[in-house]
């Protein structure tokens, strides 16, 4: 037999509600007590080894769930002496992605490793050297290892915010930059592709010696772009009115830029709408 104890009300019923999922095979008797709040007493009714693990992966379930989100707010005001809400709100979801997100980018920036498996080991760790569990104190004092690695993971969510401020900066220059500039062209039409193809209002194809003289007309500089960068630089040289983009990804990353500097300016169609059609069929 196990007893566990939780203070918390939603705690308990989270945890109950966690339990029966995984196993139903579980007796529990459960009452409150004013010293302790919530008393539970687990008995397995089909004796078996994974008893244990049942409960530790139920206790993962409420930890996730109830304790996290405040782990990591402590851990960003308290490690890394962040007040701003904003800025704290924005690290918390970026420290969530990082330490729960099963998208490869996720799992690529905390280097494949798996906290809630780590979770999982010190609470089983911990379940099996005891019959009495109180939830309360086992957060407080037996999950140093588990919290470090949290602490790095916020540290990982920080990096990426102030990677994300720069490019903010760098996205608001580069629109300050564009609207004192008078455009070159009314509408410039670009094909997606590996790197854009541009095609003036009349259809022809900008090639590379005409959008390399383009840029060197311009300071480009200035906003810390590279004449060699043969993207986002000619548009920037060029300002145009009007920004058609042509293709089948709307994800792009380089087509989500420029309608994000150029925004209003800028629009994303399907290549069945791309008006030269005698070019695609080249």
């Amino acid at each position: 037999m196990l007893e566990v104890y939780f203070e918390s009300d939603k705690e308990a019923i989270s945890f109950c509600e966690n339990l029966f999922q995984l196993n139903k095979e579980i007796e529990l008797h459960w009452k409150t007590t004013k010293a302790w709040g919530n008393y539970l007493q687990l008995e397995h009714r089909t004796p078996g080894t994974n008893f244990m693990e049942t409960v530790a992966r139920a206790m993962s379930g409420v930890f996730v769930a109830h304790r996290l989100t405040n782990m990591i707010n402590s851990i960003i005001r308290r490690n890394y002496y962040y007040t701003n809400a904003d800025e704290i709100e924005r690290i918390m979801d970026l420290s969530h992605w990082i330490c729960t997100g099963d998208d490869e980018d996720s799992q690529m920036v905390r280097n494949n490793k798996d906290p809630s498996k780590l979770l999982f080991s010190l609470l089983l760790e911990h379940i099996n050297q005891s019959s009495t569990i109180h939830f309360d104190s086992l957060v407080s004092f037996q999950l140093k290892t588990f919290k470090e690695q949290i602490i790095n993971y916020v540290g990982l969510a920080i990096d990426e915010f102030k990677r994300e401020e720069e490019h903010q900066a760098f996205i608001d220059s580069l629109r300050g930059y564009i609207r004192k500039r008078q455009s070159k062209l009314n509408t410039i039409y670009i094909l997606q592709g590996e790197a854009f193809t541009f095609f003036s209002p009349d259809g022809k194809k900008l090639s590379r010696m005409e959008l390399l003289i383009l840029m060197q007309k311009e300071p480009l500089y200035i906003v810390g772009l590279d004449t060699e960068e043969m993207n986002l630089s000619p548009l920037i040289a060029m300002a145009p009115g009007k920004i058609k983009i042509y293709g089948d990804n709307p994800a792009d990353p380089k087509t989500l830029t420029v309608i994000n500097i150029f925004q209003e300016r800028a629009t994303f169609e399907s290549i069945s709408k791309f008006p030269f059609r005698s070019y695609l069929k080249k």
